[in-house]
């Protein structure tokens, strides 16, 4: 926890130590008014007494608790205000980070581990931070403050109250030590119940169509179930501190009244002064000790929001200390254009028990097209993911422009690529925010996108659309088809005029004819942009000028179609399994 708070920017700080003097403040007038009721007491019990010096005490007890009141008022804004911004600040950094972690540390966390730990994580810091900063300062103070107020007077009632704050100090502990590890259980159940649900509602229609309703509700209520139990554990330990600090607040007062009526009894009558200042010096005494009592009342109440939010400290912690394993390059420009090459490169996914690519070597130049092809999970998108670096190569060099992509900052690499992925993906918001996709690609104008768009094959049903441009796609793209959304996505990747244009098995929603139609303006109008395909359909690809055949992630075959019909196996075998014989004899 203490860790995190590092990061609170200075402005937070500065309001933190404006609300710890208002609390000195406060419990200065707080801890006065025992001293008034005392005098109070004293005025009212001393013989001739003015009634003017009773209503003067009055009225400074009403001006301390007016003024400790607008304290209280204005440390709760100061304390909410620097709750706001120091988890403003932290769920940015979070967010940023997590953006810059690559695919590896993305699979180790998880998804919904990781929505959870930017959200849910993060409330529980604010909220320590809102209702706890006022306690943590105030509690400590109000009772070392009040133990010096009362030292002297009493040691009986000292040794009293000294006893109770023992016995509720041990009591608090053992609660608080019992849940801890409990709370870490709940967090990693409240990761889980989101991934579930997570996973219900990204799969909804297959979830019907397959009947599954029950089989999910199942999922879901053994997690839930025991995410209630364990809270349930927790919430009825919790139980146990409310009576525990009633019966020691009361017990006090009542042991102290019972002390010091005894010490009363003892006095000699004919010492009325003395027995005056007993009786004042027990009702000061009983206050004092209600208040350092209430102190550890409000520390309860701290030890109830402080274990989840230190676990979620840790857990927060846990993704801001975590190095991304692919770190950025310092050059910006290549010493080719548009050409990709790949030098005896192995890759192997961590932790995986065999490698996904072995020794794959090849070359393709500025506005030539590359095709990979292969069976599934022979390592197509594996290889292209290399380029674009989302992983980094086991073993050999993977080379843009004659410079290994390690060598590249991010943004001068990224700027290279046109990738459209495997699965296509809408962001919601207008056609021509997702082609230019929002802010980055700020210098383009109106023409270029829809343009990219008239390349991509998409006019015909973008012109169709009320707002043409500006209509609004629906979150994850479900208001347009599966072909669209691949349409728009390869229309995004053309917005960027890139030197190398990926498409990972991009084509695949496409009917024929617009696959055909696309790749034929493709080559028409982008001569010089280098092509890279990953395709499972030969009319796709027979056209290339390199055709890159893997077999569990080897290379068994390299050349045009003319070339791997007559000499790869593989190759033979795919395309007999697609083509007609008019069309392999063609």
């Amino acid at each position: 926890m203490l860790k995190l708070l590092k990061r609170m920017r200075g402005r937070e700080i500065a309001m933190c130590l404006i609300c710890a003097v208002f609390l000195l403040g406060q419990i200065y007038f707080d801890l006065k008014l025992p001293d008034f009721m005392s005098e109070l007491t004293v005025l009212i019990q001393t013989p001739g007494s003015l009634m003017a010096d009773v209503w003067i005490t009055g009225g400074k007890m009403l001006l301390c608790t007016m003024a400790s009141a607008v304290l209280c008022i204005a440390c709760g804004y100061l304390a909410a205000k620097a709750a706001s911004g120091f988890t403003y600040g932290v769920r940015a950094d979070l967010f940023n980070h997590v953006s810059a972690l690559g695919q590896q540390e993305m699979l180790g966390f998880s998804v919904p581990s990781l929505i959870t730990r930017t959200t849910n994580d993060i409330t529980q810091i604010q909220m320590v931070i809102a209702m706890g900063l006022q306690a943590i300062i105030k509690s400590p103070v109000m009772a070392v403050w009040a133990v010096f107020k009362i030292l002297g007077k009493s040691w009986e009632l000292s040794a009293i109250t000294a006893g109770f704050v023992v016995a509720i100090c041990v009591s608090v502990t053992l609660i608080v030590t019992s849940v801890l590890p409990r709370f870490r259980v709940v967090q990693r159940l409240t990761d889980k119940l989101n991934r579930i649900v997570r996973e219900n509602l990204t799969g909804i229609h297959v979830v019907h169509a397959f009947n599954a309703e029950d089989y999910q509700n199942h999922k879901f209520d053994k997690t839930n179930t025991e995410m209630k139990a364990t809270q349930l554990k927790n919430q009825h330990t919790f139980a146990g501190l409310q009576p525990i600090m009633g019966l020691g607040m009361n017990g006090l007062s009542l042991c102290i009244f019972w002390v010091g009526a005894a010490l009363l009894s003892a006095m000699p009558a004919a010492d009325p002064a003395g027995r005056l200042t007993m009786f004042s010096n027990v009702m000061v005494f009983s206050t004092y000790a209600t208040y350092v009592v209430m102190s550890f009342m409000m520390l309860v109440m701290i030890f109830m929001l402080l274990p989840p939010a230190e676990v979620s400290a840790e857990r927060i912690n846990q993704v801001l200390d975590t190095v991304p394993v692919i770190q950025e390059g310092t050059k910006e420009d290549g010493i080719e254009s548009g050409t990709v090459e790949f030098k005896d490169v192995t890759f192997r996914y961590p932790d995986a028990a065999d490698d996904d690519l072995t020794e794959v070597s090849f070359k393709v130049n500025k506005g030539e097209t590359l095709a990979i092809i292969g069976a599934t999970g022979s390592g197509k998108t594996t290889l292209v993911s290399l380029i674009a670096r989302f992983y980094d190569a086991t073993q050999g060099e993977v080379l843009v422009d004659g410079i290994n992509v390690k060598e590249y900052t991010f943004d001068a690499l990224y700027n290279k690529l046109g990738y459209v992925t495997q699965k296509a993906v809408m962001f919601s918001g207008s056609v021509a925010e997702n082609v230019s996709f929002g802010e980055c690609l700020k210098e383009t104008t109106t023409e270029d996108i829809e343009k990219a768009i008239s390349q991509a094959q998409a006019s015909e049903f973008v012109s169709k659309m009320e707002g043409g441009i500006a209509h609004r796609i629906a979150q994850g793209g479900r208001n347009v088809s599966g072909g669209q959304k691949q349409r728009l996505s390869i229309a995004r990747a053309l917005a960027r005029k890139p030197e190398i244009l990926i498409f990972d098995d991009s084509f695949s929603a496409l009917d024929y004819r617009t696959d055909a139609v696309l790749r034929a303006g493709l080559t028409k109008e982008l001569p010089d942009t280098t092509k890279v395909i990953v395709a499972q359909r030969i009319s796709t690809i027979r056209h290339a000028n390199q055709i890159l055949v893997l077999d569990e992630g080897r290379v068994v075959g390299n050349g045009t179609h003319e070339e791997l019909m007559q000499n790869c196996a593989v190759y033979r075998e795919i395309a007999k399994s697609q083509l007609s014989e008019s069309e392999l004899a063609q």
